[in-house]
């Protein structure tokens, strides 16, 4: 930036294809993350397309495999000590649908950011995670749904509401076209914003609340 402000670096953490990520990337490309810029990304997995998109964008990438540590507490100090050695100052949960504890929570206090595709606290918390998300709205029938980006605390999907954007469920909607839908329409526009009001310092939480500075 111009006035030589340091920029915020981020880390995505991915598990799958990386949609988000890229809606992140474009976002960028746009001036559109503020003082943001990313600089890492974090994969559960190896061979995810996910990590083709960080490195066509001359983003730095690591695998992370959940199946080379032990146990949820080895993980999740390889994590935080390989986001720490990269000197991060946000992270985003893009997809990523590894279970990580409060080593990386306590390292990272309200410094994590997740989208969810649904409106907390509808259809949030245990199991409901992708498609059972959307099939668990049209099941309940409800007329809309959305997407939430919160800030991650230990307790699943009960952190702090950063944004949320609703969009219309239509009569004939499956669980894919409605997953589509909030993906367009909320998911790749809400999770770019937040992180910007992130990065340019305009987040400010009190007693689980998000106050948004000029909001």
């Amino acid at each position: 930036m111009e006035n030589g402000m340091k920029k915020a670096r981020i880390a995505v953490l991915v598990s799958g294809g990386g949609t988000n990520l890229q809606a992140l990337i474009d976002a960028e490309k746009h001036g559109e993350l503020g003082n943001g810029q990313i600089t890492l990304v974090v994969a559960s997995k190896p061979g995810v397309y996910a990590l083709e998109r960080a490195s066509m964008n001359g983003i730095a990438s690591k695998v992370l495999a959940r199946r080379d540590y032990a146990d949820i507490a080895a993980y999740s100090k390889a994590l935080a000590d390989t986001l720490e050695a990269a000197e991060i100052d946000l992270v985003v949960l893009a997809g990523f649908l590894t279970i990580i504890d409060e080593q990386v929570y306590e390292r990272f206090p309200n410094r994590i950011l997740n989208v969810h595709p649904a409106l907390i606290p509808s259809f949030c918390g245990k199991g409901y995670y992708g498609l059972h998300v959307h099939e668990a709205a049209l099941e309940k029938g409800v007329k809309v749904s959305g997407a939430t980006v919160h800030i991650v605390t230990p307790e699943c999907d009960a952190g702090p509401i950063v944004l949320q954007k609703a969009v219309e469920v239509r009569e004939d909607d499956t669980p894919e076209t409605l997953q589509r839908r909030i993906m367009e329409e909320a998911e790749w526009k809400i999770l770019p914003r937040a992180v910007q009001l992130f990065c340019d310092g305009k987040i400010t939480v009190k007693d689980n609340k998000v106050y948004i500075k000029g909001a």
